[in-house]
């Protein structure tokens, strides 16, 4: 490695202790006549004499360091830890110089790179009874990026594979399309089945401007035989942050908020199923279960809420329909009203704030 590395602790930086050598020493000693020379009838030392003393002692030190480096370097040590320079007093006023430590060689500690890592929710699915696309997760360094896909199985069949295209978009509104890609499943008969990573031509700096990923295959492969998708996937209609907050209250497989006409009524799946079904065709859900137990109508609100400039107005329209809203969400409102209110005086208008957190509460009922 060079020069022998000194230190007094017990490592160094970016390094890692590969062996131990053993303790190594040097020793030097100043002579009795030195000494005793500016010792006789001096009772305060002139500033002459301890400089003549000082420049004495370090000429020692040096000696005895060099004395030590050599004997490490006998050793084939790489760097001297502990290292400690003492003295020692002989008879006759002679003074030794000890500079000690412990040799060892190293090897450079591996430098680990931090990784990006992104999950994105699926905004486009499939109306029918075939894997459902459902999370996008990219991950990656400088010397790789791997992307791998999670789908929701309804059907419990064993997925061998799918091949699909990925299409990615970044807060620029840019657009990158994979093509054909090929995820393979080593548990493919669960109801949600993870693939194996596979390289994505992406460089690691753009993972955390992705925003959005639509996946849309070709084909899928089970233990019954290879199967085609022809299928256009269908994409949702709400926002990415309304999406997510969907997703945590109704399942990740949810795509749609429940809705009826009377007529037909909408499952969170995103199935339109007739009106006398009880319960979803494609994802089994009660359509009991989805029902709010609320008559009351948030978007309405949300609309209103909308056309205010701040906070205060926004709570003003709160107040309006407060007494229509089920208890359990009041308290929720109330606090992310007076939350913004506070961050309004000091960070400027929360308007788009509050409101995405009025729809979050909403999401789902």
């Amino acid at each position: 490695m060079g020069e022998i590395m000194i230190t007094s602790s017990s490592g160094f930086e970016g390094y890692e202790i590969d062996q131990y050598l053993g303790f190594v020493s040097g020793q030097t000693v100043l002579g009795s006549n030195f000494f005793k020379g500016i010792a006789a009838g001096v009772t305060e030392m002139s500033d002459a004499e301890s400089e003549k003393l000082t420049s004495k002692l370090e000429q020692a030190n040096e000696v005895a360091m060099n004395k030590l480096i050599k004997l490490a370097e006998s050793r084939k040590a790489d760097a001297i830890i502990g290292m400690e320079l003492n003295y020692t007093q002989f008879a006759n006023y002679s003074v030794g110089t000890i500079a000690s430590g412990t040799a060892v060689t190293l090897k450079k500690r591996a430098e680990t790179e931090h990784r990006i890592s992104k999950e994105l929710y699926v905004s486009n699915y499939y109306n029918r009874l075939v894997p459902r696309p459902v999370k996008v997760i990219l991950s990656g360094d400088s010397k790789e990026v791997t992307i791998c896909t999670q789908f929701f199985n309804y059907n419990m069949d064993d997925i061998k594979a799918i091949r699909a295209d990925i299409e990615l978009t970044n807060l620029y509104e840019e657009k990158l399309l994979l093509k054909n890609l090929d995820f393979v499943f080593e548990k493919g008969n669960v109801t949600l089945i993870t693939a194996n990573e596979i390289e994505c031509k992406l460089p690691a700096k753009d993972i955390l401007l992705i925003k959005d990923s639509k996946v849309t295959i070709s084909k899928y492969v089970t233990s019954r035989g290879v199967f085609a998708c022809n299928d256009v996937p269908i994409n949702v209609s709400m926002p990415l942050h309304r999406l997510s907050a969907l997703k945590d209250k109704r399942g990740i497989d949810a795509v749609e908020k429940y809705k009826t006409d009377g007529m037909t009524w909408t499952c969170n799946c995103g199935y339109v199923n007739e009106a006398g079904s009880e319960e979803c065709v494609v994802c089994a859900r009660k359509q009991e279960d989805m029902k709010s137990t609320s008559t009351f109508n948030p978007d309405e609100m949300i609309a209103k809420m909308q056309t205010k400039e701040f906070v205060m107005e926004i709570k003003d329209v709160l107040m309006e329909y407060i007494k229509d809203i089920d208890t359990q969400y009041r308290m929720e409102l109330l606090e992310i009203m007076e939350s913004g209110l506070q961050y309004e005086k000091t960070r400027g208008n929360m308007k788009d704030t509050v409101i995405e957190k009025v729809e979050k509460v909403f999401e789902g009922h």
